[in-house]
């Protein structure tokens, strides 16, 4: 079977050789970086499965880092786990609104972190492996093709918008999207309304839904998330 690979993305020295080393000891395929242009500059050549990134380096910090990441297409899928010591709620909501799938702080387990590691990678890869055509769990299924949700086996149309709300979402589950961020995946960057859209179509997406509706999570001033 082939390495998974991890980059590493940390300015201290010796917490990069340590999850360097904890990381190959646990069969991963492994590289660091201990500055965000240096790590991209690495990706650019060598992809990886997932990056574990560092909050505050120096030159790019973390977000930067992040940011630039996701706007490249060859990397923008590629799942980043923040690891910092800052504890702020306000950077673990714009850590999640940027796309990262995981924020850890600083000390770590070690274990912890594995584990949070291959929750992660099993996630992002059955998402790739997943039909794109249909979701279908317990008495909910929705063909995305003829634009139809069937609850408990009764019909229901759903709008084109609602739609690509609900695949957004379900597609990135368990990681959190913003409301820019939906807006940027449903609407592209044609739409010129506010965020608080989303909120009025996701109301009329969860009556749809009926008892499945709290499948669908609001975070309070961060956006929403499908529950695993």
């Amino acid at each position: 079977m082939e390495q998974r690979r991890i980059m590493v993305v940390e300015d201290h020295a010796d917490t990069c050789e340590l999850l360097r080393y904890n990381l190959t000891t646990a069969g991963f395929d492994v590289r660091t970086a201990l500055d965000g242009r240096q790590a991209l500059n690495v990706m650019d050549r060598w992809r990886p499965d997932l990056v574990l990134l560092d909050l505050m380096l120096p030159e790019m910090d973390g977000f930067e880092v992040c940011r630039t990441l996701k706007q490249i297409p060859s990397l923008s899928a590629v799942p980043v786990i923040f690891l910092t010591a800052r504890t702020d709620e306000v950077d673990r909501v714009v850590g999640l609104e940027l796309g990262a799938e995981d924020y850890v702080l600083k000390p770590f387990s070690t274990r912890e972190l594995l584990l949070r590691i291959k929750i992660v990678l099993r996630r992002t890869s059955s998402e790739h492996d997943e039909s794109s055509d249909t979701f279908q769990r317990e008495g909910l299924m929705v063909n995305f093709v003829a634009h139809e949700m069937v609850v408990d086996g009764e019909k229901r149309v759903l709008t084109a918008t609602e739609q690509k709300l609900f695949k957004a979402i379900v597609q990135s589950r368990g990681r959190v999207l913003s409301r820019d961020r939906l807006l940027d995946m449903v609407w592209n960057t044609e739409f010129e309304g506010t965020s608080r859209t989303i909120d009025t179509h996701m109301r009329r997406l969860r009556v749809k839904l009926g008892r499945y509706a709290d499948w669908i999570e609001t975070l309070r001033g961060v956006g929403y998330r499908f529950k695993d």
